[in-house]
Order: C-alpha cells, then structure tokens, then sequence
C-alpha cells in the first residue's frame, strides 16, 4: 500500500455511465455515477485504502504535519477504517508495538498495526478500554465522526459539531501536552462555541478543506496543534 502526495489524479479511462434500473432512484444512479468516475474512488480502490476518506488525512497532513513517527494515535469513527490505515502507515504503528487506536459503533475489519474497538465514546467503558489500549497519553486524536445525513442542512450541521464537542471532551482528557486535534465541522456559525473551547486550549487552529473534500460539501477540518494540558489563557492564532 502506498500513501504518496498529490492529488487524487489516478488514471481514469472513458466516464463511465450508469443505467437506470426501475427500482433505483434517480439519485442513487446519480451516486453511482459519480462513485465510478470519482479519481480518489478510483485510486483509493488501486492503493489498497477502504475508501476516499483516506486521501483527506493524507493531505490535512501534508499541510499540517502531525502525524509523525512514533507518535501515539486515536482514531474517532473510524470505519472503514481508511483514516486508521494512514495514520498506521505514517506514524510507523506495529514496528514498535501498537500506537495506533481505532474505535467506532459499528464493526471494522482488524487494521494491521492498530488496536481496533467497538464501543460508543459517550459510554464511560469505551473510554476505558481506549485508554487501557492506549497505554498512555495520545499524541494525536482524529475525529471523522458524522451523524447519518438528514438532508437538511442546519441540522446536519448542529449534529457534526455536537460529536466534535464530544471528540473533544475526550482529546481534552487524554492529550499530552504539545498533541493535536483533528476533527470534522460543517461551517455554519454553530462551531463558534467549539472554536471558543480550543483557542483556549491549543496554541494553533485552523480551518483546513482539504482537495479530496468535494467542493460542493460544506465540510471542512479543524486543526488545532500544541495542545496546552492547562488553560495558560493564551489565545490561539486564527
């Protein structure tokens, strides 16, 4: 499996097109069109990841640089469990021991190089077993976390930062001083409270939409580095 740089401009032949069937929605056929002329789809599927997701960590880390070599690492709503591949890829997880911790609700297929586990974050016994897997304080915690979709977009919007504000909770308890967090908003104006609670506590934060995000999606990623394990009442650079 490689995890190169760049763009997701994976070789792509003829647009494929997608008949109607009479039982599929016109929407969906529009979905699978787009999933089989989609270049991060394509190349996801020729390197070996679980799905385009990954290519959206191998860029917030491109630019960001916090996945580092032996660094220890949390995964939040892990599964596939693409995200979970990238960070066992660059922070060298397996060759000395397990630093990499994925947990989700729904099952996940075993990543070599990372403790897998099934559990609700809001159950204090997935907490945890995440710290006993952990083994130590994270030097980084991601969070892809995303509520089932209701279509409307303020809800949608209110339902992302509310997980965030949990993956949160947890980055603040288990986060060694100098760690990161990475998580996952929808911009609208509900994340100010979210931003207000990480300036407070890390030295850097930033809002990053990373290529591999479709431009049409109001997602976008929240960086925030040099993690502070006391309020120093340091504001954080925008």
């Amino acid at each position: 499996m490689a995890v190169g740089k760049g763009r997701g401009d994976g070789s792509r032949g003829p647009k494929q097109r997608v008949r109607t069937a009479k039982r599929r929605a016109p929407s969906s056929t529009r979905w699978l069109q787009r999933q089989l002329n989609d270049p991060y789809v394509i190349r996801a599927q020729r390197e070996g990841f679980r799905g385009r997701a990954a290519y959206k960590l191998i860029e917030l880390d491109d630019r960001c640089h916090f996945l580092k070599s032996g660094k220890r690492v949390v995964d939040l709503g892990a599964a596939p469990g693409g995200w979970t591949q990238v960070a066992v890829l660059r922070v060298g997880a397996g060759r000395d021991g397990d630093r990499v911790v994925a947990v989700d609700l729904r099952d996940m297929d075993p990543v070599p190089g990372a403790a897998v586990l099934r559990g609700d974050l809001n159950d204090e016994e997935t907490v945890g077993r995440l710290r006993v897997a952990l083994d130590g304080p994270a030097d980084v915690v991601l969070s892809d976390m995303a509520a089932p979709a209701t279509g409307h977009a303020a809800t949608d919007h209110l339902r992302v930062v509310a997980l965030a504000e949990v993956a949160l909770d947890f980055a603040l308890a288990v986060l060694a001083p100098g760690g990161c967090f990475v998580a996952k908003v929808f911009k609208g104006g509900a994340e100010r409270d979210l931003l207000t609670r990480l300036r407070q506590r890390f030295a850097t934060v930033r809002h990053v939409k990373p290529p591999a995000s479709r431009k049409e999606s109001a997602e976008t990623y929240v960086v925030a580095t040099g993690f502070r394990a006391k309020d120093e009442g340091a504001p954080a650079t925008p």
